[in-house]
């Protein structure tokens, strides 16, 4: 008979799921972002600006449920791997909260104007470079967490 699982044995599963869907979606915010600008026409431009914020609904929740269920699963744990991972997502949340949150608000409403002057392009620059920072930064929190992972049965 197969054990019926707890709160508890999902939450690795739950804190996993949701940090690759977070990690995919700023992935394909800044890659969409980024062959717009290079290849894209001013249409398709207008398209991926404006609907980022769109995708902020998915992602801001899926980055809450990854931070939240990561705290909860380091609560008893410690060590480097534990306090380097709470770091980043410190830095990635004031860094989502401070910079992409309102860069991507602020360039949908310039895009869908077509108004692309210096403000649109110094902004714009600027969350390239903070969404490569959280990428990084998360992707470096994924690695980590497999490796702490390796120490605990597999989910089933």
């Amino acid at each position: 008979m197969t054990p019926i699982p707890t709160e508890t044995s999902r939450l690795p599963g739950l804190h996993a799921a949701a940090g690759a869907l977070g990690l995919a979606l700023i992935a394909s915010f800044w890659l969409s972002t980024l062959g717009a600008e290079l290849f894209g026409t001013t249409p398709q431009i207008v398209a991926v600006k404006t609907a980022i914020p769109y995708g902020l609904v998915l992602l801001v929740p899926a980055l809450i449920v990854a931070g939240a269920g990561g705290a909860r699963l380091a609560r008893d744990r410690h060590g480097p791997l534990v306090a380097r991972k709470a770091q980043r997502m410190r830095l990635v949340a004031l860094n989502g909260l401070l910079i992409l949150v309102p860069s991507a608000l602020f360039l949908a409403k310039k895009a869908a104007a077509q108004d692309f002057d210096a403000a649109f392009v110094v902004v714009q620059l600027s969350e390239l470079a903070a969404g490569a920072i959280n990428l990084t930064l998360l992707g470096a929190n994924l690695r980590d967490g497999l490796r702490m992972r390796q120490g605990r049965p597999a989910l089933r």
